[in-house]
């Protein structure tokens, strides 16, 4: 269905794969609009309650395709204010890609190998948790060919590293090696290879998906809420949240359960409701 990507869901987990591992996953055209076609079809399914972002290959991704993009970015078609203004809404347009990260309902875990540089970095910082191998880096590439990060780095990263180390990773381009990003937070875990990361944070998703869903869902809002608000805000909101989103059924499923020692069993989420 794709051509950039492998969306498989198994268990409540959809496992979205990049696929063009001999390309070293570089972001072409296709990639930025079939992120948002993927998260779409993830939110779709009510089946799904955690997702798993992964990449075929040696590398995560070597980010933007310049064969593709490098003519657009350099170019001065038509009035240099007009060009201006397209280039404008191309940008924002692939922020999209990844902003639909983000603003998924679910959590999305992300195990990388290899290279995750320029909209690799754009990449993870959208998700909620990173996991990666002994041999994984990352670089902000963008600054190593004069250009300023612009689909999200900048935005997302300072709330993960502290200010200090992505500044210093913003202004110099260096890479950061798997240990360091494990030391500084931006990994939760690092694994001697693929197979090993791979098996270990499919069953860190399994244990997320074995939760209420509406908990899950009510989880991921109030983080993401609360990075982007103020305390007294955040308080408000869970508030009121609770107020009108407790689940009634899947509490007394999590009391019943631990009474008759067996594992809960909680409902799927509803699917989005259609408009027509």
């Amino acid at each position: 269905m794709y051509q950039t990507l492998n969306l498989e869901t198994t268990d409540g987990i959809a496992h979205l794969s990049l696929s063009r591992g001999k390309e070293f996953n570089t972001m072409n055209r296709a990639f930025w609009t079939e992120m948002v076609e993927a998260f779409g079809e993830i939110d779709r399914d009510q089946s799904a309650r955690v997702v798993v972002l992964s990449a075929t290959g040696k590398h995560f991704t070597s980010g933007l395709d310049l064969n593709e993009f490098g003519g657009g970015l350099t170019g001065s078609e038509g009035e240099a204010s007009r060009f201006a203004e397209r280039l404008r809404r191309i940008v924002l347009d692939m922020q999209e890609s990844m902003s639909v990260v983000d603003r998924c309902r679910l959590p999305v875990l992300a195990a990388i190998q290899g290279a995750c540089i320029g909209g690799g970095i754009d990449l993870i910082s959208a998700c909620d948790i990173r996991y990666c191998t002994e041999d994984a880096f990352f670089c902000i590439q963008e600054t190593n060919i004069g250009m300023t990060a612009d689909v999200g780095t900048l935005q997302r990263l300072p709330h993960i590293l502290p200010h200090g180390i992505t500044r210093e990773l913003t202004y110099t381009g260096r890479r950061m090696a798997a240990a360091e990003a494990r030391e500084w937070g931006l990994v939760n875990q690092v694994y001697a290879d693929q197979p090993a990361m791979l098996e270990g944070v499919l069953a860190i998703a399994a244990e997320i998906a074995a939760k209420s869903p509406v908990a899950t869902v009510g989880n991921k809002e109030m983080l993401n809420y609360a990075r982007d608000h103020s305390i007294a805000d955040g308080l408000n909101y869970i508030a009121t949240w609770n107020a009108a989103m407790l689940s009634r059924a899947d509490l007394g499923e999590s009391l019943r359960a631990k009474q008759e020692k067996r594992p809960p069993e909680y409902e799927d989420l509803l699917p989005p409701a259609k408009l027509a």
